[in-house]
């Protein structure tokens, strides 16, 4: 039975049995549940390791539309949540803790974006993943950042083009694509904080490595980077550079985990998120949101069934378009 507490926390919080080796309990709970995991790279490798699929945006997105299984439990953040229920909405989906939430997700907000389109009228809407369902129902196209450049390419070269909510990520395919979208003023607090000079100061340290940086990062660090792209871009580089021993990467640090398992020869290094007159600050840039996910967690959700992740029907029902739209580009 749910208390109160646990309600008002939006997470179970139930104590477990310190003898309890979680990741077996939870692999036991999923077969007689029939549930799956899915994982985005920047949860904590613990989770990562439990998952049954483990993926950027886009492959999650993926995997939702594609699952089987009757129960899905999403260890990222809540929009991700919703994109699941959205793409399967005959599914129960689960979110460990309804507190991990998005920076980016939260600089959007679907009554800002109808003034906006309502003040350019004849601007067809092409949103970042890292929304609300709700402003996803005021979108023609939903883009990842493993896919924007292909989806924004996809538009004939004269369509008038509002990009939101992130603008690193607007601004970078506009460079890449020469077009003039008008750009949403959004953010990810994660990668806002990386800086070139935390870049130079670890270039120096390792003359030898390439750097990789996240399309959500600011332009001068793109600019200083070898490699640009999503996580998934970022992963599959070095998976197939095995001669390169080492990379500075620009980008939440729960990917290293993935990294390091698949390429263990390779040495990964993170940038921090400020330098400090010392040096450079503290040692890797994490998400907080993403964090809030862990075992106990969801062992609890799982046990329970709760917290479950809903979507108004009206708003899923022109949510789900742009969602669907992207996954016939990609």
């Amino acid at each position: 039975m749910l208390k109160k507490e646990w309600i008002d926390k939006g997470f179970i919080d139930e104590p477990v049995d310190d003898n309890i080796d979680l990741k077996t309990e939870i692999r036991k709970l999923c077969k007689e549940k029939d549930a799956i995991i899915l994982a985005h790279y920047y949860t904590v490798g613990d989770i990562q390791d439990v998952a049954d699929f483990v993926g950027d945006s886009l492959a999650l997105a993926r995997k939702a539309a594609e699952t089987d299984a009757k129960i899905m439990v999403m260890c990222g953040v809540h929009f991700m949540a919703e994109t699941c229920k959205l793409l399967s909405p005959e599914k129960t989906v689960l979110c460990p803790d309804l507190n991990a939430g998005c920076s980016l997700a939260d600089s959007c907000k679907a009554e800002d974006l109808k003034k906006f389109k309502d003040e350019h009228p004849g601007y067809k809407v092409v949103s970042y993943v890292n929304t609300t369902a709700a402003v996803k129902a005021l979108t023609d196209c939903v883009v990842t950042s493993g896919n924007a450049e292909k989806v924004i390419n996809s538009f004939p070269k004269d369509e008038k083009i509002i990009f939101g909510p992130d603008y690193n990520l607007g601004n970078y395919i506009n460079s890449a694509t020469g077009r003039e979208m008008l750009l949403w003023n959004g953010g990810c607090h994660v990668h806002e904080k990386f800086s070139v000079e935390a870049i130079i100061k670890l270039k120096k340290e390792h003359p030898g490595a390439l750097v990789m940086a996240h399309l959500e990062c600011k332009a001068p660090v793109l600019a200083a980077a070898d490699v640009k792209g999503s996580t998934a871009t970022m992963l599959k580089y070095a998976q197939e550079h095995p001669e390169q021993k080492e990379y500075i990467i620009a980008t939440e640090a729960g990917i290293l985990h993935e990294m390091q398992r698949t390429c263990p020869d390779t040495t990964f290094i993170p940038v921090p998120p400020e330098v400090s007159e010392g040096g450079v600050g503290c040692s890797c840039n994490e998400c907080e949101f993403m964090k809030l996910n862990s075992l106990k967690k969801i062992y609890n959700t799982l046990k329970y069934g709760w917290p479950s992740v809903e979507v108004d029907a009206s708003i899923a029902e022109d949510a789900v378009k742009p969602i669907n739209k992207m996954l016939s580009l990609s």
